[in-house]
């Protein structure tokens, strides 16, 4: 049994941390570039909330939701 939890913790520590751990290591050799990375990472992550604000929009100004109290069966 303590294999698996071994096994899992080098699943996690050896393979999935490793890009952190290469941006540990970056941010220590060049500032810019891992804030250069950073960066990429947010402004991802910003299209793609306004994207998503813009889909709910659509739904919204289309009326296709049911926005009634008793819209499902368990209320």
């Amino acid at each position: 049994m303590k294999d698996f939890f071994y096994a899992i913790r080098d699943l996690f520590v050896d393979v999935l941390f490793t890009p952190f751990d290469a941006l540990k290591e970056l941010e220590l050799e060049s500032w810019w570039a891992a804030n250069t990375i950073s960066w990429i990472f947010m402004i991802i992550c910003m299209v793609a909330i306004v994207y998503w604000i813009k889909q709910l929009k659509i739904f919204n100004d289309n009326n296709e939701e049911d926005k009634s109290i008793s819209s499902h069966s368990f209320l």
